[in-house]
């Protein structure tokens, strides 16, 4: 639970249009007796969320799995979450792998001895379902002897804490509890070698990696299409209904691919369609993530125009694609077309942007290299939306379709999308 100091510096990157730049994530690396980083303490610095709230939990954990930046939060490393116990019985848990992450519960401060029993239903639930959970070396305290079982990491701050007390701690713990214990807030060789000779094998502070911050974003859908979809899971709509309003809006379809294929999410195959997606997380979680995103979303009523195309592109390469391809095919022509855009919207690298969302090679030839059928259809799509004559003809006879069939699919495409657009206004 370790705090940073005000003058902790931001990374300075541009804001980015058409993505919710949504404030700031400070982690500080966790690493073992080899230096070798084993998870990432995580701390909202959002200057909309000044004070540790429960409010702020639930926003730090959807951003951490919706970050659309070039360099992963946490990667594959574990994720250490400051937590209220307001927010502990938060439905944003739902959402996470509890392999990956570590809930850092908080001291109840004098409150302690009539709150201990009140909380620990909610501690062992969170067990159950197989979350990891860190104390600070309070609960080591008498007060708390009914938490200590429940303790999958202790932390010791350095700062607090002289060498006597410390060596008393460390060693009741070794004795009471099978927590792996972390030194916090360690600045110098010192207090390393001190904490290391005592047993301690995790460790956390300046002397091994300075907090960094990064400027997190999030690529908004608009907040109608948020509404809609919200609307149609609580009314238990058809997958077919769902499945439609995330293809209207590339904000909304990047998100949920982004937060199923994620570390955090804890999914063990490779998901490559909306309706998988929609599959997999079922209707409850569904809610409970569109919940979350309403709250990120812009409150511009219109679609940014590099989300409109992009829309417009996956739905024309979709009714191509049902002329001569499988249905699977046919799916991942709509994510192709929507994802070729990516780069553009996050104002990323196109391979970089590609990188976040784990896709099929197929998927990822087409996009970067224009390989393949998907990769045809794509120069084709491209075509239609540059009046480039010499290659809407080349790409129309590869893939023997006659004009007539590519301009009915362009109209059909376009009347689609603002049909759609329309219907959540």
């Amino acid at each position: 639970m370790t705090e940073l100091p005000a003058s902790t510096p931001a990374d300075a990157s541009p804001a980015v249009p058409g993505a919710a730049d949504r404030g700031m994530i400070a982690r500080q690396a966790i690493v073992n007796e080899a230096q070798q980083i084993i998870g990432y303490e995580l701390f909202n610095r959002s200057r909309a969320y000044p004070d540790h709230t429960a409010a702020s939990d639930v926003t730090l954990v959807f951003t951490a799995l919706s970050h659309a930046g070039e360099e992963d939060l946490v990667g594959t490393k574990l994720m250490f979450v400051n937590c209220t116990h307001e927010s502990l019985a938060g439905g944003h848990l739902e959402l996470l792998n509890p392999d990956k992450v570590v809930l850092e519960i908080p001291p109840l401060g004098l409150a302690a001895q009539q709150e201990v029993a009140a909380r620990l239903p909610i501690l062992h639930n969170l067990r159950e379902r197989g979350f990891n959970l860190a104390f600070n070396h309070t609960v080591l305290e008498s007060a708390y002897a009914a938490w200590l079982p429940l303790a999958d990491y202790i932390k010791f701050d350095l700062s607090v804490l002289a060498p006597d007390h410390l060596a008393v701690l460390i060693n009741y713990a070794g004795r009471h509890t099978r927590a792996e214990l972390i030194a916090e807030k360690v600045e110098s060789a010192q207090q390393h070698e001190q904490a290391s000779r005592l047993g301690v094998q995790l460790f956390q502070g300046f002397w091994f990696a300075r907090p960094t911050v990064v400027r997190t974003k999030l690529l908004s859908p608009a907040q109608q299409n948020v509404v809609q979809l919200l609307n149609l899971v609580r009314q238990q709509a058809s997958t077919d209904a769902i499945e439609d309003v995330l293809k209207k809006d590339a904000g909304l379809a990047f998100n949920l691919m982004r937060l199923i294929n994620s570390v955090g999410f804890g999914v063990q195959r490779e998901i490559t369609s909306f309706r998988q997606a929609v599959m997999l997380m079922g209707l409850k979680k569904l809610f409970r993530w569109a919940a979350m995103l309403l709250t990120a979303s812009r409150n511009s009523g219109t679609p940014p125009a590099v989300g409109q195309t992009a829309v417009i592109r996956g739905r024309l390469m979709e009714l191509l694609a049902q002329e001569s391809l499988s249905e699977e095919d046919t799916e991942m022509a709509f994510v192709v077309g929507i994802f070729s855009l990516l780069g553009q919207m996050l104002q990323l690298p196109q391979d970089v942007a590609m990188g976040l969302i784990p896709v099929p090679e197929a998927v990822s030839a087409a996009v970067l290299r224009h390989e393949g059928q998907l990769g045809e259809l794509l120069i084709l799509a491209e075509a239609c939306e540059s009046s480039d004559d010499e290659a809407f003809h080349r790409s129309a006879g590869l893939l023997q379709l006659s004009s007539q069939q590519i301009n009915w699919a362009h109209l059909q495409a376009l009347a689609w999308t603002d049909q759609l657009t329309d219907s959540a206004l």
